[in-house]
């Protein structure tokens, strides 16, 4: 065998390898191998982590897994009742780690863009500092593109990407003024963020915005750390609040008895990325994760739409394949 040969064999035995990876895994192969030989969770111990939409789903588990590890929490939401069990669960996983006084409640509407720097002084006051930023609020979309309200994409642009780059932009001038720029900012997005499917059409096109505009602050600024963590389908209550096509109404729907990743295994995934200080990840059942992959690649996303009908896409997105 020539050494042009083995060369050769070398690069095949590579994209095989790559191409199991992305079948047997649950997240993108950068992500798992950081989960396993990366830097550990107990990194972040002592830092202040402020995550919306912390009340529950992925936001509730990401807490979680950072509580275990000694991390200080400002958890936000809108619903105080919820918040305030998520805090006895943080403080009952730190097994001594945090103190009360380590997990503060912070009743957040993330459309009342007008408390977001009071929101943000009362973070600093409490613990004087602030590491992380984990933009998690948002809700997702279940409707026809043609049947979609021009209100609906106003209303969704406003929750999932608009309320996010303002809080964001404050947080980052306190990096700047504070910190010389460094700081880590990160944001739930969605594999939708990156491939588009069908049946939510605005919800897509927010999260395409939100990563551009991450993106575009990561060139701009290159001593800040700026995550995206992009789930597939996940086990969680996201599907109840969903926005429809109509103006005011909720998609309602149960993910019970569907194939989804558990918000556990999501919210540890997440964790994983942040304490790596990592770029874009993703995570997901399979098939989910292989069409990550096939996703971003253009030439592979032309030749899965040859083979799949956007039935057989919808069924996978919603955990029925």
């Amino acid at each position: 065998m020539s050494f042009l040969e083995f060369l050769l064999l070398l690069l095949v035995a590579y994209y095989v390898i790559y191409v199991l990876l992305w079948i047997v895994l649950d997240c993108n192969v950068a992500l798992w191998f950081k989960s396993k030989f990366g830097v550990s969770l107990s990194s972040m111990r002592g830092q202040v982590v402020w995550i919306t939409g912390a009340s529950s789903g992925i936001g509730r588990s990401l807490a979680l897994s950072l509580a275990r590890h000694g991390v200080r929490l400002v958890l936000s939401a809108r619903r105080v009742e919820q918040l305030e069990v998520v805090q006895e669960e943080c403080l009952a996983a730190a097994r001594g780690l945090l103190a009360t006084k380590d997990v503060l409640i912070l009743p957040m509407d993330m459309l009342q863009l007008q408390r977001h720097e009071s929101n943000l002084f009362t973070v600093l006051n409490h613990f004087d500092r602030l590491d992380v930023l984990v933009n998690n609020a948002g809700r997702s979309q279940r409707a026809s593109w043609t049947d979609i309200e021009i209100e609906v994409d106003r209303e969704l642009f406003e929750l999932d990407v608009f309320s996010v780059v303002h809080l964001t932009r404050l947080v980052v001038r306190y990096f700047i003024e504070q910190n010389g720029g460094r700081g880590h900012v990160a944001a739930t997005s969605s594999i939708a963020g990156f491939g588009p499917v069908p049946f939510s059409a605005t919800y897509c096109a927010a999260k395409h915005a939100l990563n551009a505009y991450l993106l575009s602050l990561k060139l701009e600024m290159r001593k800040l750390d700026v995550t995206i963590f992009a789930p597939g389908p996940i086990a969680t209550d996201f599907l109840q609040e969903a926005f429809t096509g109509e103006q005011g109404a909720k998609y309602g729907q149960s993910t019970a008895n569907q194939k989804r990743m558990t918000a556990d295994r999501c919210g540890e995934l997440f964790a994983v990325a942040l304490a790596n200080k990592m770029d874009l990840t993703w995570c997901g059942l399979f098939p989910v994760n292989l069409l990550a992959y096939c996703a971003r690649n253009p030439t592979l996303t032309k030749i899965l739409g040859q083979f799949m009908t956007e039935q057989t896409l919808n069924k996978i997105r919603e955990g029925k394949l």
